[in-house]
């Protein structure tokens, strides 16, 4: 499989927890679909402690995993949500 644009998309979008509504990421999204999956490299703005754990509830809403050979966040269903 194809791995993921280097160059990445220019738009960004901030990503929340779902349960207390602090923002994780500020990550460079591509498409206007669901959000899935957060590759690593294309993370503008980390505001997370440990990795996949929100930094308020410390409610995990993520897994690390490999996409296409790439290193990504797998959310977690209805964990994180996006504006």
């Amino acid at each position: 499989m194809a791995k993921p644009n280097k160059k990445g998309p220019t738009k960004t979008v901030d990503i929340f927890c779902s349960g207390c509504k602090s923002q994780l990421f500020k990550y460079r999204k591509g498409g206007k679909g669901a959000l899935v999956k957060c590759f690593k490299e294309r993370i503008s703005r980390d505001y997370t402690n440990e990795h996949c754990i929100c930094p308020e509830c410390q409610a995990v809403f993520a897994r690390e995993t490999l996409v296409r050979g790439t290193p990504a966040y797998k959310i977690i269903g209805g964990k994180a949500y996006m504006k």
